[in-house]
């Protein structure tokens, strides 16, 4: 049963110019294997976009929000090039998402001309319920 959707997009200029005015920004936003799939690209800032959709996304399916304490880190996307992307959660996020009765995570990220968009979908037992 779907438990939520959730839908994001960003412009990837108004990423990367956060990243670049705040060069700290890249490690409190994204993890180690999130920068090292990014920025290995000759432009990375269409991927950093749609991660950042992608999380954005993940929250809007979960109910939630940034309000519940959830840092930006614990919501990750993963996978390696040629597969599809999943988010993996962790900490304060793999709590809220058990407690809900989520037992899936589907991930669709895409970007062209200049905006990046993701849209989230939660899955769990039909009795469970955001």
């Amino acid at each position: 049963m779907v438990l939520g959707v959730g839908t994001d997009v960003v412009a990837v200029a108004r990423v990367k110019d956060a990243l670049l005015r705040h060069p700290r920004l890249r490690d409190r936003l994204f993890t180690e294997g999130e920068r090292e799939a990014c920025f290995r690209l000759r432009d990375p800032y269409p991927s950093c976009a749609a991660r950042f959709a992608a999380k954005e996304a993940f929250l809007k399916a979960l109910g939630t929000g940034w309000g519940e304490g959830i840092r930006w880190r614990e919501v990750e996307v993963v996978g390696r090039p040629g597969t599809r992307p999943r988010i993996a959660v962790h900490g304060r996020a793999a709590e809220i998402f058990a407690r809900a009765g989520g037992s899936a995570i589907h991930l669709t990220m895409s970007h062209d001309a200049g905006v990046a968009l993701a849209t989230c979908v939660i899955e769990g037992p039909a009795a469970a319920a955001l």
